[in-house]
């Protein structure tokens, strides 16, 4: 019970800063394998609808740890946010809550606020723009960078690649308009 308490505090963010850092050198030394999330979405293409794709014709069952390792993340984050919350509400910095005030959220019992994400608004204008484009946007970005956040700017970047850096400049400039210029205006005309 003692373990259970200690875990689920609030932990500084410096600790998975630290474990994800770690990940890089140890993929590398143990299997020359690079860390990256959505290349395991063509794996599972690959691997379940089989066709006559070009893009899909490779050895994916050589890529198969990277299925378990991402299948790791969700049932990690299953088992934290299911079982291991210590039943207070998320803390949200005072400035982000006047923020997220203004935008109609006021609600910071769950990680991701019913105001937004809700079954309620999947099948609304606001849920067509919000899971349907931003899915759409977040999928073409990936494929058009040649991988995900966490290829190119944890992996990346590690390794001294010019691509990646360039990949990372673009999603951090794409992540600060749409925080401060895109949403603003589509709460205001959800609103």
């Amino acid at each position: 019970m003692q373990f259970l308490k200690f875990i689920q505090q609030p932990w500084h963010w410096s600790v998975s800063g630290l474990l994800i850092g770690l990940t890089v050198p140890l993929l590398l030394i143990l299997g020359n394998k690079a860390f990256g999330i959505s290349s395991s979405l063509r794996h599972i293409c690959a691997a379940c609808f089989p066709a006559d794709i070009s893009f899909f014709k490779y050895d994916w069952k050589k890529e198969s740890w990277n299925l378990f390792f991402v299948a790791g993340i969700a049932l990690g984050g299953f088992l934290a946010g299911h079982y291991l919350q210590d039943g207070q509400d998320i803390q949200v910095a005072a400035a982000t809550q006047q923020r997220l005030a203004a935008y109609g959220v006021h609600d910071y019992r769950a990680l991701l606020p019913p105001e937004i994400f809700s079954w309620g608004n999947l099948f609304t204008w606001k849920g067509l723009i919000f899971f349907i484009g931003g899915g759409f946007l977040v999928g073409f970005g990936t494929r058009y960078a040649g991988g995900c956040t966490s290829g190119h700017s944890i992996m990346g970047l590690s390794n001294l690649q010019w691509p990646s850096l360039v990949a990372t400049i673009c999603f951090m400039a794409g992540g600060f308009f749409s925080a401060n210029i895109l949403i603003p205006h589509l709460f205001k005309w959800f609103n």
